[in-house]
């Protein structure tokens, strides 16, 4: 494995990258979309990452760091147009064949105005804990026709059931929803019932990811 990290600098300032290769061209990558407080190193993204590349996927961790305010302050455009920059400049000129986009959280609002572009018109993804309260992400994930993954509790905030049912009736949707569990996909107060869900949720991603 090869691993090169740096930044790029964009509109809103510099954003910390890793690129994560195999010796061989894969000709495949993974780009992950953290949350606002979520990094790429929490055990969602840390296990989804490795499932990934064990299947053959270069990873391309975007590693936003923004305070509250900053992201606050960023309009979807500008959240979407710092992501775009730091894909460009890191993997733009690479051949890949085939992307997964794995999104936690904030990181979904980025991916659903990714999808609406040509150059991700083949991209398949796995959204954790949308945000599907937002109308954008919602009607992204509800009316897409991009293959995914939908993980959401039902403890989480930003559930909503009749939104979630509906993305679930999307057939390019695999649907899971994880009973009491909140926004990080934990039990609250049951670290062990925990482990199992992050478990099965990565049983889950395994299996979809074998099948895509």
């Amino acid at each position: 494995m090869k691993v090169k990290n740096g930044n790029v600098k964009t509109k809103s300032g510099k954003i910390p990258y890793s690129l994560m290769k195999h010796e061989k061209d894969a000709g495949r990558v993974a780009i992950v979309l953290p949350g606002a407080a979520y990094t790429a190193q929490g055990p969602l993204l840390y296990y989804a990452t490795s499932i990934l590349f064990r299947n053959g996927f270069d990873i391309l961790h975007i590693n936003y760091e923004y305070t509250r305010e900053e992201l606050s302050g960023l309009t979807e455009e500008g959240f979407t147009a710092d992501v775009r920059n730091v894909i460009d400049e890191v993997i733009g000129g690479a051949p890949y064949e085939e992307i997964i986009a794995v999104a936690k959280s904030v990181g979904t609002i980025a991916l659903s105005y990714l999808m609406e572009e040509e150059r991700f018109a083949r991209v398949k993804a796995i959204w954790l804990t949308p945000l599907i309260q937002r109308d954008d992400v919602y009607k992204s994930l509800s009316g897409s026709w991009h293959p995914g993954l939908c993980v959401i509790g039902d403890r989480d905030p930003v559930f909503e059931r009749e939104r979630f049912s509906e993305i679930d009736r999307n057939p390019r949707i695999q649907g899971i929803l994880v009973k009491d569990a909140n926004h990080a996909l934990e039990l609250e107060g049951d670290v062990m019932g925990s482990l199992d869900v992050l478990k099965n949720i990565m049983a889950g991603i395994s299996g979809w990811v074998a099948n895509r």
